[in-house]
C-alpha cells in the first residue's frame, strides 16, 4: 500500500509563522511536524509515499528531498492553484494504485497505520476512516457510525448536546482506487470551492464522503485510541509541542538527552543555565549568562537567548534571538520576516 500527505495547504490559522513557511513545516521538537509523519509512515512500512504542494514548496523539498534519509521514496506532486483535500489526491492517482493512505501533513500521532492497514484489507470497504473519541464534538467534525463500525452519517461540529456521536474525524484514510468514482463530476461544484478554485476541485467531507451515503455505499469507522492533534492553532502548536516533551506522543526529538527531561544538541552548552525541564534545546543554541528557563519550553536551533532572560511555558522557533533581559511566559517567538508573504 502506498500513502499521501497532504501538504498544500496554507494554514491560515497558524499565521503569522506560516506567513514564512508551509504548514507543515511548523516544528515540533524542533523538527517539521512532516518529518515526523514520513517516519511514522516508514515504520509501518509505507516504503512509497507521494506529497502535495503549493505553499512554499521548495521548503519541503529541500528538507525531505527524495526520502531516502528516511528509508522511503518520496515523490511530489506540485498544485499552481489549489484542488481541495480529495482534489490533490486524484491529481496523483496514477502513483497510489489500488490501495492506500491518506494523511494530513499537520497530524501529530502516533497512530498505529499497520493495524488499521490490516482493519481496511479485512472489511469489504471502499474507504476506512480513522476516528477517536473526543469530549468536545463543537471542535471536529464527527462521524456517526454503527455497531458493525459502518459509516452512517457525519455531523459538523456539533453542540455536544446535539452530537449523534463523539468520534472525530482524524483525517486519516484508507482507499481503494475506486473511491475516484465517487468524486464531482464534470462541470459539478465542489460545495466548499471558492470563485477562483479551479475544475476538479473536491473536498473530502463536503463532496466525496457523502457521495459514499448517498450511494449506499460501504464504509468504515476505524476507532483508535492514540495521541492526535491536527496542529491546528498556534495553541495546538504549543500543547503538541509540550505533550511531546512529556512522551504523551512517541516521536524522535533526534538530540540526546543531557539530563533527565533536558535535551541538547551539537554545539548547545546549557550547563551554565538554570533548566527546569522538560526543555528541549537544538544544535547550535546559545544561551547567556543568568538565563533561566522553565519547561515546557522548546527552544529552536541556532536561537539566541541574552543575559538575564527568563522562559515558561513558550517555544522558540529556529534562528530566534532574545535580547538581553527579555521574559517570555506561555508564548511562540520567532524570527522576523521583513517580506511576509501576502
Amino acid at each position: 500500500m502506498r500513502g499521501m500527505i497532504l501538504a498544500a495547504g496554507l494554514g491560515t490559522r497558524l499565521r503569522p509563522i506560516t506567513y514564512a513557511m508551509p504548514k507543515p513545516m511548523v516544528p515540533v521538537l524542533d523538527r517539521p511536524v512532516i518529518e515526523h509523519i514520513v517516519e511514522l509512515l516508514a515504520r509501518h512500512g509505507f516504503a512509497e509515499v507521494i506529497a502535495n504542494l503549493h505553499w512554499f514548496p521548495e521548503l519541503i523539498r529541500e528538507r525531505l528531498g527524495d526520502g531516502s534519509r528516511f528509508g522511503i521514496d518520496l515523490a511530489y506532486s506540485e498544485e499552481e492553484a489549489l484542488l481541495g483535500t480529495a482534489g490533490g489526491v486524484r491529481n496523483a492517482a496514477g502513483f497510489l494504485g489500488e490501495s492506500f493512505l491518506v494523511i494530513s501533513g499537520d497530524a501529530l500521532t502516533d497512530i498505529d497505520l499497520a493495524s488499521m492497514r490490516d482493519f481496511h484489507q479485512q472489511h469489504d470497504g471502499i474507504a476506512t476512516l480513522a476516528t477517536r473519541r473526543v469530549k468536545d464534538t463543537s471542535e471536529f467534525g464527527v462521524v456517526v457510525a454503527g455497531e458493525d463500525g459502518r459509516v452512517q452519517g457525519f455531523q459538523e461540529k456539533p453542540d455536544p448536546a446535539e452530537a449523534l456521536s463523539d468520534l472525530a474525524n482524524c483525517g486519516i484514510y484508507m482507499f481503494d482506487s475506486e473511491i475516484f468514482d465517487y468524486f464531482l463530476a464534470e462541470g459539478e461544484r465542489s460545495k466548499v470551492a471558492k470563485p477562483d478554485d479551479p475544475p476538479g476541485f473536491n473536498d473530502w467531507a463536503t463532496d466525496v464522503l457523502p457521495a459514499l451515503l448517498d450511494n449506499d455505499v460501504p464504509f468504515y469507522s476505524h476507532e483508535v485510541d492514540v495521541y492526535w492533534n491536527d496542529i491546528g492553532n498556534l495553541e495546538e502548536l504549543r500543547q503538541g509541542n509540550f505533550d511531546a516533551l512529556r512522551g504523551e506522543v512517541k516521536l524522535d526529538a533526534d538530540v540526546p538527552e543531557v539530563s533527565p527531561g533536558v535535551w541538547a544538541g551539537e554545539g548547545t552548552d546549557v550547563s551554565g543555565a538554570e533548566v527546569e525541564g522538560p526543555a528541549l534545546f537544538g544544535t547550535g543554541v546559545m544561551l547567556g549568562s543568568d538565563v533561566r528557563v522553565d519547561g515546557p519550553c522548546v527552544v529552536g536551533a541556532g536561537s539566541r537567548i541574552g543575559d538575564g532572560s527568563r522562559l515558561k511555558e513558550s517555544i522558540l522557533l529556529p534562528g530566534t534571538e532574545l535580547a538581553a533581559g527579555t521574559m517570555l511566559a506561555g508564548g511562540i517567538a520567532a524570527p522576523h520576516s521583513a517580506d511576509p508573504a501576502p
